[in-house]
C-alpha cells in the first residue's frame, strides 16, 4: 500500500473542441481520491471560471489508453499515429451536444500509475464505503 493518503492531481492542459468550432486550449486537472476508488474525475477551466467536472470510470480511462472505450457519456479513443501522444476524449451531454477533449497520453499514464499505487488495481472495493453510498443513495430529500 502507498504512503501517500491524499488525493492524485495531475494538472495539464488540454484542447477542446466543439462542433464547426476550433479547439481552445484550456487548463485541466485529473483527480483521483481513494474515498471513491473506482473513479476520476476530470475538471476543465480555472478556479476562477468556475470548472466542468466530469466523473468517469478510473478503468474506462485505462482501456482508453488501449483501444477505444466506453459507450454513452464519455468515450475514450487511444493515441493514434498522427497524434502518437494524444488521448482523446468525447464527452456527451443530451441535449447540450458533444466536446472532444485531447490532452496527452503519457501525462494520463503516469497519472493512471499514481492512482495505482494508492489503490491497486482490483482493489477498489476495499476502499469503497458501500454503506455510505447506499446512504446517501436512499436518503429522504424534503
Amino acid at each position: 500500500m502507498s504512503q501517500h493518503l491524499g488525493p492524485v492531481l495531475r494538472a495539464l492542459t488540454v484542447v477542446v473542441s466543439v462542433p464547426d468550432q476550433r479547439g481552445v486550449p484550456l487548463p485541466a486537472r485529473l483527480r483521483y481520491d481513494r474515498e471513491d476508488p473506482y473513479a476520476v474525475r476530470l475538471s476543465l477551466g480555472t478556479h476562477e471560471s468556475r470548472p466542468v467536472d466530469w466523473v468517469f470510470a478510473r478503468d474506462l480511462l485505462a482501456e482508453g489508453l488501449r483501444r477505444p472505450a466506453g459507450v454513452g457519456d464519455v468515450l475514450v479513443f487511444p493515441r493514434h499515429r498522427c497524434l502518437p501522444d494524444t488521448l482523446r476524449i468525447v464527452l456527451r451531454r443530451p441535449g447540450a451536444g458533444a466536446a472532444l477533449v485531447e490532452l496527452s497520453a503519457s501525462e494520463t499514464g503516469r497519472f493512471l500509475r499514481d492512482t495505482y499505487a494508492l489503490v491497486p488495481p482490483g482493489a477498489e472495493g476495499t476502499y469503497a464505503d458501500v454503506e455510505q453510498g447506499l446512504a446517501q443513495l436512499t436518503a429522504r430529500r424534503d
